[in-house]
């Protein structure tokens, strides 16, 4: 059975949602590749903009979803992330990127309903 796990992230302060999406977009993506390779079977990230259009401070500014075939190999992924040579390097750059402080992560339950086709 498939695990999702979601993180909601926020930029840094001072830093531009366009700035955020391109650095994140062209160079944390690739350390998430890198580490996730083998492991996960989707690596999405799902940059929110205010359907308003207004231009203010939000709670997150990103929803990262990735997926695996099993708990156990999430497990295994994310133990694997912990070693500390791999974590130096996305440490070093989650803070180029984030406030980590308001990361959050969840294991996603996923609960559908069936609508008529449209």
């Amino acid at each position: 059975m498939t695990v999702t796990m979601l993180t909601l992230l926020k930029r840094r302060d001072g830093m531009s949602k366009a700035d955020f999406i391109a650095y994140y977009e062209t160079h944390h993506r690739l350390i998430g590749e890198k580490v996730l390779s083998g492991w996960a079977t989707r690596y999405v990230r799902r940059h929110l903009h205010p359907q308003d259009g207004a231009d203010m401070d939000h709670d997150f500014d990103v929803v990262l979803e990735i997926d695996f075939p099993d708990q156990q190999t999430c497990d295994a992924c994310f133990a694997a992330m912990a070693d500390p040579a791999i974590m130096v390097e996305i440490v070093a750059d989650e803070e180029r990127l984030f406030d980590r402080a308001r990361m959050r992560t969840y294991r996603v339950e996923e609960c559908a309903s069936d609508l008529p086709a449209v």
